[in-house]
C-alpha cells in the first residue's frame, strides 16, 4: 500500500481555499504534473461528477479518471480512481488553524500491481516531493491573492 499524506499552513479561510483547491479547472495552475483536465460529467464538482486528467510523473505520460467518491464543501473531498497499475485516491482536508488560517491536507494512497508495485518505494518519495512542490505552489498562489 501506497501512502503519502502532506499539510500546509495557507493564510486563508477553508472556505476560499476549498473553493479553489477543490474545482478541478484549477488543478494545472497548482499541480506541476497535471496538464489537462477535462470533464466527463457537467460542472460544477458534485458527488459522481467524473473528471478526465492527463499527467506526467516520473518521466511517464498518465491519463487517469477521477470519481468525487466524498464531498463536504469547505472541509474534505475525496477523488478515486480505479484505472491502470496504481489504482488511487486522493483526499483533501481543510481545517482552520490557530493563525485564522488553514491547514490544509493533501494524501494519496492506492494498491499498486504489476510494475508498479515493485516501483512502490520510489514512488512514495516522488510523490512525497512531488506534493509538498504542489503544496508550495497552491500557498504561494493564493496568498498573493489575499
Amino acid at each position: 500500500m501506497v501512502d503519502v499524506y502532506s499539510t500546509i499552513e495557507i493564510s486563508r479561510s477553508p472556505a476560499d481555499l476549498a473553493r479553489f483547491a477543490s474545482d478541478p479547472d484549477n488543478a494545472p495552475t497548482w499541480y506541476v504534473n497535471i496538464k489537462s483536465v477535462e470533464w466527463e460529467t457537467e460542472p460544477p464538482a458534485v458527488l459522481g461528477s467524473r473528471i478526465a486528467f492527463v499527467a506526467h510523473f516520473l518521466g511517464k505520460k498518465m491519463a487517469y479518471t477521477y470519481e468525487l467518491a466524498e464531498l463536504e464543501p469547505g472541509a474534505r473531498m475525496v477523488m478515486r480512481t480505479s484505472e491502470g497499475p496504481f489504482p488511487t485516491e486522493t483526499t483533501y482536508r481543510f481545517e482552520e488553524n490557530e493563525s485564522g488560517g488553514t491547514t490544509m491536507g493533501l494524501r494519496n494512497r492506492g494498491e499498486p500491481s504489476g510494475f508498479a508495485k515493485i516501483t512502490a518505494p520510489l514512488m512514495v518519495g516522488a510523490m512525497r516531493r512531488a506534493n509538498r512542490k504542489d503544496l508550495e505552489l497552491l500557498k504561494s498562489i493564493l496568498e498573493a491573492q489575499a
